[in-house]
């Protein structure tokens, strides 16, 4: 299966990986992200691709995407929701109102406003449905020391998929999340060389390669409408997110 997808933070790291996988596939992908130019070299100027710098964080800006996929391709069968902050980190205390406001506008009320356009399209073309999936990361499961405000708004997105998947029944709207746990990319290249343990020490953490992400996604994005992967988790093999608390 492919039609139209919509990936944001698609200029980048997973976002970038899993846009030429959607490609790659068939799929005709809308590119979302601040900054235009990692956009346009992530799209390598294929024609189907359309590109649009977006603030997922900014309603108007989220709707003018939306409004541009549908303007050039007609409907929304896909959103993968994938723009996100690790945001700064440090115990609960260390950590500003601001700094708490930015990861939540970022990870958490961007990933709605996206959502909140995605289902209004989806429920409202011919033939109706599609899916979202939501890129929720080891961290809706368990926290990395430090990381109060990433860490609340991964297992915020747990549940924004769940309601998704269940509103979504009588519409023909699919929802399921990924969490992904030491994907080999530039935003986690500090893992590999050393990261904070939850005893204080600081060790290199396993990291695998990013395409096996775009697979993942390609299969979750492929099965037909009355199938759907509510949950999957892939991480590297050895890495100690099983006992990270």
């Amino acid at each position: 299966m492919s039609g139209v997808a919509v990936v944001t933070g698609a200029g980048s790291g997973i976002g970038e990986v899993v846009t030429r996988g959607l490609l790659d596939a068939g799929w005709r992908v809308a590119l979302a992200g601040r900054r235009r130019e990692p956009l346009d070299g992530a799209a390598a100027g294929r024609a189907d691709t359309l590109v649009v710098p977006t603030d997922v964080t900014a309603p108007d800006s989220v709707e003018a995407l939306f409004a541009a996929v549908r303007e050039r391709w007609g409907r929304v069968d896909l959103l993968v929701n994938n723009a996100g902050t690790f945001g700064v980190g440090g115990t609960v205390d260390e950590i500003s109102v601001e700094d708490w406001n930015a990861a939540v506008a970022v990870n958490l009320t961007g990933s709605f406003l996206c959502a909140r356009a995605a289902f209004a399209a989806m429920r409202g073309q011919d033939p109706q449905g599609g899916r979202i999936i939501n890129n929720g990361s080891i961290s809706a499961h368990v926290p990395r020391p430090g990381s109060a405000p990433y860490t609340a708004t991964k297992h915020a997105i747990t549940g924004l998929t769940k309601s998704l998947s269940l509103d979504g029944r009588g519409f023909g709207i699919a929802c399921g999340q990924i969490d992904i746990g030491n994907a080999a990319t530039e935003m986690t290249a500090g893992i590999a060389t050393g990261a904070t343990q939850a005893d204080g020490s600081v060790r290199p953490e396993a990291t695998f390669d990013v395409r096996y992400v775009a697979d993942a996604v390609v299969h979750m994005a492929g099965l037909p409408p009355e199938a759907n992967v509510q949950f999957l988790t892939l991480a590297a093999t050895t890495m100690p997110w099983l006992a990270r608390g």
